[in-house]
């Protein structure tokens, strides 16, 4: 479905993600869906009539939540078909079974209220662990829309999926796409691979942008409108993408996978750019 979900609960950390989603849907010719969550007992009928006027004030206020950000979203983007609903659940289980089918969810960094816990590590990590689509985080930051689209290169086949993702948003931004590869040191071909502890950078150098390139091979043809920069850094890798991110509109990884890029299962690299990074995050779920 060409949908893409917010989480919205009032927060301004969330009306930010509420305005990214907005443009991000606009850029895509999608739609836009603000989800609100609350606890579910406010769904139930009370017997009680105090509990039941205490139950309809939460639930309008949890209307107002919602129609604020819906008005928020149409005025940002005038014509974007934008929808918003408040329902019962845990936020991040919401948000991942909304996100079967959708093109994308968005999240604030962090939150309160109904989505209380969007700080990294709660409900925003949960939901960029899980998620069947890409989940980016909004992070608030001074980030330029028009900034290079940064993403993380690793030469796994889970990686592929933040390649191509980076690629399409570097495509539908008209921005230049910055495809980076860290190394340290070479990286085991295999279980019980020895490596040496002396070896000649160049060729370490030379090896991984061998990787990098094989890497974006297959999607220049698919995106001939993407101008593409590559490089192979030698450092570590949240070192090297969190400095990138600063001049970036959108940093991309994925959620896990191995070589330039090892470990970028979320609570590594991933996780540390969901704290350190100076834009929003696109965390991209390989299928591999």
């Amino acid at each position: 479905m060409n949908r893409i979900i917010v989480g919205d609960d009032g927060s301004e950390p969330s009306l930010l993600a509420v305005d990214w989603a907005a443009d991000e849907a606009a850029r895509r010719g999608a739609s836009l869906h603000v989800v609100y969550v609350v606890t579910p007992w406010l769904f139930d009928v009370p017997t009680d009539p105090g509990a039941a006027r205490v139950r309809e004030q939460l639930l309008d206020g949890g209307r107002d939540i919602v129609e604020f950000a819906v008005a928020r979203a149409r005025d940002r983007v005038p014509g974007l078909e934008v929808t918003g609903e408040q329902t019962g659940g845990q936020p991040a289980k919401v948000l991942v079974e909304q996100a079967r089918d959708a093109l994308m969810v968005v999240t604030g960094s962090r939150g309160s209220g109904g989505l209380s816990g969007l700080l990294v590590g709660s409900v925003a990590m949960q939901v960029a662990t899980h998620a069947a689509c890409p989940v980016v985080v909004a992070r608030a930051s001074n980030a330029d829309p028009r900034g290079d689209v940064v993403v993380g290169v690793d030469g796994s086949p889970a990686g592929a999926d933040a390649v191509g993702f980076a690629f399409e948003e570097a495509s539908v931004r008209r921005v230049r796409l910055r495809a980076l590869t860290a190394w340290s040191h070479p990286v085991p071909s295999g279980r019980g691979d020895m490596q040496p502890l002396v070896y000649d950078r160049a060729v370490v150098a030379a090896e991984e942008e061998r990787v990098l390139a094989e890497s974006l091979a297959g999607w220049w043809s698919k995106y001939p409108d993407v101008e593409v920069v590559s490089e192979a850094v030698n450092g570590r890798a949240a070192k090297v993408l969190a400095g990138a991110s600063v001049h970036a509109g959108l940093l991309v990884v994925g959620s896990r996978g191995h070589g330039g890029f090892g470990g970028l299962l979320l609570g590594s690299v991933g996780h540390a750019m969901l704290l350190r990074a100076h834009c929003p995050v696109a965390i991209v779920r390989g299928r591999g």
